[in-house]
């Protein structure tokens, strides 16, 4: 079992299959959801009549890119993995599964995520092939900069303008309105994904490796407070930009509450506190995704 994984059904896969499950990071699907929410949140910046038929090819891509992701993020990593005691054990990192199988199981996962494209409509496909640069820089990014979390934030949230370029376009919101939303996105990855990092500080100093955990060091606490205000912040501007009422607003007190608690209560120097606060934000993505849908019922109105 993966160190930060739960028991589940990979558990019960026969040996060889459950080596590729955890390649794809299927014994953790925390990171299918925080793609997935991004594709409704832009897509739900339209009444559900623009959008309603689109979500399960959401559902789906998610599965399908964010394995595929991991598979190619373990691949350029796999020297980096080995070196790093929760990631060391990562089937390429660990010779457990060939480069060659790893890149045939990338092309199959990226087929499938082919399929999920060609069915959108096309100004979202355009939009979709605009993240292959992100997506194909980001196992870079820890050997570039400090803030590779920022470039994750970037990437893991291009399922938001996709979502919102799959809508009806005499439904959706303004561009201006998609961009802020897209903007408080960034922030909460930026937010979650420096908590994540924090389990790794000490090990990935040794192996050379930059995170944004590392560069606010003692400041995290304090960081993660900010990126997350930011986050509700600037949300709240895109929903009363879009709809100019107050009940969407109130609908933001939730996430901003659950967002507060990860803040103040994340202890950076214990493992299990950051991992902890890392997985809430399944439920924190959905909760960011419900005022949101109370627009596009107010709009719809």
């Amino acid at each position: 079992m993966t160190p930060d994984a739960l028991p589940n059904w990979v558990d019960r896969l026969p040996p060889r299959a459950a080596l590729y499950a955890r390649l794809a990071r299927f014994d953790r699907p925390a990171g299918i959801w925080l793609l997935f929410w991004p594709c409704l949140m832009g897509a739900f910046l339209a009444p559900p009549a623009g959008w309603w038929r689109w979500w399960p090819l959401f559902l789906l891509g998610s599965i399908a890119m964010r394995a595929a992701g991991c598979v190619y993020n373990d691949i350029v990593d796999r020297d980096l993995d080995a070196q790093v005691a929760r990631t060391a054990n990562r089937p390429v990192a660990s010779g457990a599964i060939s480069l060659r199988s790893a890149w045939a199981f990338l092309l199959a996962l990226s087929l499938v995520g082919l399929g999920v494209l060609l069915a959108l409509p096309f100004a979202a496909q355009l939009v979709a092939l605009a993240s292959l640069l992100l997506v194909a820089a980001y196992p870079f990014m820890k050997r570039i900069t400090w803030w590779p979390q920022a470039w994750l934030g970037l990437t893991f949230n291009w399922g938001l303008p996709v979502g919102w370029a799959a809508a009806e376009p005499a439904l959706r919101a303004d561009l201006p309105t998609m961009l802020l939303a897209y903007a408080a996105a960034f922030f909460w990855t930026l937010g979650y994904d420096s908590i994540y990092a924090a389990q790794d500080v000490e090990d990935d100093a040794l192996a050379g490796v930059k995170s944004s955990a590392r560069a606010l060091g003692a400041r995290l606490k304090a960081g993660v407070a900010l990126f997350y205000t930011l986050t509700i912040g600037l949300l709240a501007a895109a929903l009363w930009r879009w709809t100019g009422s107050v009940v969407p607003l109130i609908g933001l007190l939730p996430a901003g509450l659950h967002l507060g608690w990860q803040a103040l209560t994340l202890d950076p120097a214990d493992v299990g506190s950051a991992l902890r606060r890392f997985r809430a934000n399944q439920f924190g993505g959905f909760l960011l995704l419900l005022p949101i849908l109370l627009a596009a019922l107010i709009r719809a109105a």
